[in-house]
């Protein structure tokens, strides 16, 4: 399959915006999601980090699925001739903090569009920026990598991340399970086959179980971090997926402190020791009332 760069970069500086509420109900069902014991979210309560991929939702008709289960290729990205696509990553910057009731603006735009040779075939990345604003003021900005891959060939490994760091300040162990992903996908609208369809997943796709979402683990670190430092409010984080993790693997996310105490690590080991995602995170202290 032939990748003609010069014909995807037309998409470069391509913009879309899309008006939401936080409205409370994705949220409380979030928290349950997570086996939290948050009381309900109301109208004003501080939506916690990373929560705002509940929000400003892509709708496309079950028609326009792809054969993945994606939105068939086009549109606001380009048309990139690799049938599959994941989240390989971001940087996110918190200006502002958001509450459930507020109205809110997502603007997003192709920032570039890069093509590499892997070890399994071409590579194709697409960087896109996000701007929440209320009214005038920024609240958060995010840049967000996408990676569109060749399709999967049955017989090659899956990839395998470097060792994981053998100690960290908090930690949280997980168990994945398909109940899990499946809210993930309905809270997130997110049809990708590779997170609910165990036959489509391990028959066309070649992996060995449900793939955990990639946004899900990056939440989970975010969540160990915050619930375990409260006095200390996340301003930027940024991330990278290193291997994928399925519903069969227990796992754990870790966050260590480094330097003046206020940046940080953290990471999802798996339990063959390897890291399937790492992060930085810089924190600040909280407002007091």
């Amino acid at each position: 399959m032939t990748v003609d760069l010069e014909h995807l970069r037309q998409w470069v500086g391509a913009s879309e915006a899309r008006d939401d509420c936080l409205a409370p109900f994705p949220a409380t069902a979030m928290a349950a999601t997570l086996d939290r014991d948050d009381p309900p979210f109301v109208e004003g309560s501080l939506l916690p980090p990373l929560w705002h991929w509940l929000y400003f939702l892509p709708v496309h008709k079950r028609s326009d699925s792809g054969h993945d289960g994606h939105a068939a290729l086009g549109g606001f990205l380009p048309p990139v001739p690799l049938p599959r696509r994941m989240w390989a990553g971001g940087r996110l910057r918190f200006r502002a903090p958001l509450r459930i009731g507020q109205a809110l603006r997502k603007t997003s735009t192709v920032m570039s569009v890069d093509h590499k040779a892997g070890r399994s075939g071409d590579l194709v990345f697409v960087t896109v920026r996000h701007q929440i604003h209320a009214g005038e003021a920024l609240c958060l900005e995010e840049e967000h990598d996408i990676v569109y891959r060749a399709a999967a060939d049955p017989a090659a490994p899956v990839a395998i991340g470097p060792q994981a760091p053998a100690e960290s300040r908090f930690s949280r162990a997980v168990q994945p399970d398909p109940v899990l992903l499946f809210r993930y996908s309905a809270l997130t609208f997110n049809g990708h086959r590779i997170h609910y369809d165990q036959p489509f997943c391990t028959g066309t796709e070649g992996y060995p179980g449900l793939v955990v979402h990639g946004p899900l683990l990056a939440t989970l670190m975010t969540e160990v971090l915050c619930d375990n430092a409260p006095d200390l409010t996340l301003t930027d984080f940024d991330f990278r997926a290193l291997a994928p993790v399925f519903h069969t693997d227990a796992f754990s996310a870790h966050a260590h402190p480094e330097g003046d105490g206020r940046g940080w690590r953290l990471w999802i080991h798996k339990a063959d020791g390897t890291m399937a995602m790492s992060a930085t995170a810089q924190t600040s202290p909280k407002d007091r009332p």
